[in-house]
């Protein structure tokens, strides 16, 4: 078989690893959200503070989910940072499940991922003026 360059490795796009990163939290596919991170990621926000490691990552967006399960997010804005990490600017609406208070938080995310293209940190920062409508 004649090598024509198909079977080359493609170059790491972070800003598709992000997409893919936010498309399964939007889908609530948490198996797909808990392989796009390595067993010792990072996560910091201004809304939790900073989580270590994925099993407590995934508890906390599971926590949330069960709570916001009809959140709404979009991004307004995607971008690579450098060859490991991408940027986003989001905007996301939500109802909490028992006292129907909506949530509407905005901001910026950056995501950075090793080789193997896996999330090792997760940093979240919020609108100031968002910040005073979290629930």
């Amino acid at each position: 078989m004649v090598d024509d360059g198909s079977s080359r490795d493609q170059p790491f796009e972070p800003v598709a690893a992000l997409t893919q990163y936010h498309a399964a939290i939007d889908a609530l596919d948490f198996k797909a959200i808990e392989a796009c991170f390595v067993p010792d990621a990072e996560y910091v926000s201004d809304g939790v503070g900073t989580i270590a490691g994925r099993d407590a990552i995934m508890e906390a967006f599971r926590g949330y989910f069960a709570i916001y399960g009809d959140q709404i997010s979009k991004d307004e804005a995607v971008a690579a940072l450098s060859p490991r990490s991408a940027w986003s600017r989001w905007r996301l609406e939500a109802t909490h499940a028992v006292t129907g208070a909506r949530l509407s938080r905005s901001g910026e995310e950056m995501v950075h991922f090793d080789a193997q293209g896996r999330i090792v940190r997760v940093e979240v920062k919020d609108d100031v003026a968002a910040q005073g409508s979290r629930q």
